[in-house]
């Protein structure tokens, strides 16, 4: 008997089946750019997390005697300023380590709160239809109507500048993406024989929603929170360039650069850093996205 067992788990040809944890690995390890990604990620929120410990200086510390100091291998660097000093004498290096913790917790709660309502609207359109879902996906084509940095500006200057503001102006903005994409999943899942089954059980709709159909929506929602990660911080860069985000002197990489433009040209690393920190952190997100979406989508598996 135990014999058989074994047979039945290995298969035919005597191999066991992998379990899903190291299907899904096996499927996300074939793409090279995703692995980058993921250790991109990886390297960001230790950053991040022990950003306290691995930054040589506090971020708004100031160093008069060592304003706009080039970084250490330039020509006249110094090795205590790896990355040079600002305008203000305050270290790079520093400010950018904690613009990373900053950016990322932007991100987080973005993409939090927008997948929370985005999901709720999403179940409520897709489930309910009818007036429900009319005026829901109105309202969402209203807002992906207008571009979403313009749509970003609009809801800062209703709610005052500054970073909690920013973070729920971000949210509303990614907020279309995810009622679409759930609703979309709801009604591809709604008509499906379990569906069927759990309701003539005596499901209510409740139940049907949250318990049976909404853990097999959560593939693309996983891929699309990914990937509006990189969205949330490219927005959160662009208020805090206009002035509309995080307010100096907070490290954050937006603000940044609005602070560093007028000295663009007799010292570029005030700005060249803290753009490719952003690009750096956008493009780990995206590869790690698509990774994921390859991974996850048994239609895009190689």
């Amino acid at each position: 008997m135990a014999e058989s067992t074994a047979a039945v788990e290995a298969g035919d040809d005597g191999y066991a089946a992998p379990g899903p944890l190291r299907e899904f690995w096996l499927a996300y390890s074939q793409s090279r750019g995703a692995l980058i990604g993921l250790a991109l990620v990886v390297a960001l929120v230790v950053l991040a997390l022990g950003a306290d410990v691995i930054a040589p200086y506090p971020p708004n510390e100031q160093y008069r005697q060592s304003t706009l100091v080039p970084p250490a291998w330039h020509a006249g660097g110094s090795s205590a300023f790896l990355l040079g000093t600002d305008p203000v004498g305050r270290d790079m290096l520093s400010r950018l380590i904690h613009g990373t913790r900053l950016s990322l917790l932007i991100g987080a709660i973005s993409v939090t709160i927008s997948l929370f309502l985005g999901v709720l609207l999403g179940m409520l359109a897709g489930y309910l239809r009818g007036l429900t879902e009319t005026f829901i996906m109105r309202l969402m084509d209203v807002m992906l109507a207008l571009p979403s940095l313009l749509l970003a500006i609009a809801v800062v200057a209703i709610l005052g500048p500054g970073l909690a503001n920013a973070m729920y102006a971000i949210a509303i903005v990614l907020l279309p993406h995810y009622v679409r994409l759930t609703r979309a999943a709801v009604m591809a899942e709604a008509g499906k024989e379990y569906v069927d089954s759990s309701r003539i059980a005596g499901a209510g709709p409740l139940r049907l929603m949250f318990s049976t159909i909404l853990p097999n929506c959560t593939a693309p929602l996983i891929v699309q929170a990914t990937l509006g990660f990189s969205t949330a911080i490219l927005d959160a860069a662009a208020l805090g360039f206009l002035g509309l985000g995080a307010q100096p002197p907070t490290p954050e990489w937006g603000s940044m650069l609005a602070g560093a433009l007028e000295f663009i040209q007799r010292a570029s690393w005030v700005v060249t850093f803290p753009g490719l920190a952003i690009l750096v952190t956008v493009l780990a997100f995206n590869l790690m996205g698509d990774g994921l979406r390859d991974a996850l989508d048994p239609k895009l598996k190689r």
